[in-house]
């Protein structure tokens, strides 16, 4: 768990980041849309990015679609992707990515192009006001999923594509919601198919529970009691993976959410926990 007292800390930053809200969304922001952060056989990867209108530099959140890998888009609430423009208005680099999906793409592609966007941002970090020491995941449903991978495999044994294979892939903290963290005991953990080879290994080697270490990229895990699409024990079993490896997390537990989306408690949450690491990376 997160080694400072937990209880006055984050009651603190989350009293801090809804005391900010209201000024947070008059902001001036500055919006681009089909900013393309990769290329894959010819073919252009997009992104919605957004920015508060000053000097910067600002932390980041890269937020991924969930949709069971199959579907869904980068600017669909349903299914997690962010608003841009209303967490840049939090003070944040906002990034929102499209990937591509498993019916086209076998995976791991899906997986890579998330990384592919992770070494966008530190690529562009002198073009746009981006603090690279501070790059923060977001994913709901199988987004979760992907960051989550992202937080402890990194790259793995999977090769870089898309561009800019030579950047940095480091990211400083990931939230993931509603996400599932062993795909051998997920019910539909079988769209995860790869073209070729064994598809049980290949499901074991995406689990981000398998790859938990005390390196883990820390992890805010955010889950209801009561969903159905990932059951609450895929989060907890993590959790308690995590807590082993003495890696840094935190757990919160909603009460009869279902397979939960983005609500004002998910992004105080998120804001707090974004501002807590950020103020131990100004501190290093």
């Amino acid at each position: 768990m997160f080694s400072m007292s937990r209880g006055i800390l984050w009651g603190a930053l989350i009293g801090f980041a809804t005391a900010c809200a209201a000024h947070a969304q008059t902001a001036k922001v500055i919006v681009k849309k089909d900013v393309v952060y990769g290329n894959v056989h010819g073919a252009g990867l997009l992104a919605d990015i957004a920015y508060p209108d000053s000097k910067g530099p600002f932390p980041v959140v890269l937020s991924v679609h969930g949709g069971r890998w199959v579907g869904s888009h980068r600017s669909d609430p349903g299914e997690g992707a962010i608003d841009v423009k209303k967490w840049a208005g939090f003070g944040l680099f906002a990034m929102s990515i499209d990937y591509r999906l498993v019916g086209c793409s076998a995976p791991p592609a899906c997986y890579q192009d998330v990384q592919c966007a992770i070494r966008w941002v530190h690529a562009h970090k002198d073009k746009y006001p981006i603090d690279a020491d501070r790059i923060f995941l977001f994913g709901m449903s199988v987004g979760g999923h992907l960051v989550s991978l992202a937080a402890t495999l990194g790259d793995g044994p999977f090769p870089r594509t898309g561009g800019w294979e030579k950047h940095a892939n480091t990211i400083r903290g990931v939230i993931s919601l509603s996400g599932p963290y062993d795909l051998e005991k997920l019910s539909w953990g079988p769209l995860w198919k790869p073209a070729s080879g064994d598809p049980m290994t290949a499901r074991k080697l995406a689990s981000p529970i398998q790859h938990v270490g005390a390196m883990t990229t820390p992890l805010l895990i955010l889950h209801s009691d009561n969903d159905g699409s990932v059951p609450i024990q895929q989060a907890r079993d993590m959790a308690a993976a995590l807590e082993k490896a003495k890696a840094r997390h935190r757990l919160v537990v909603f009460e009869k959410k279902g397979h939960m989306r983005i609500t004002d408690d998910v992004i105080r949450e998120s804001r707090a926990f974004i501002e807590e690491l950020s103020k131990q990376s100004n501190k290093n």
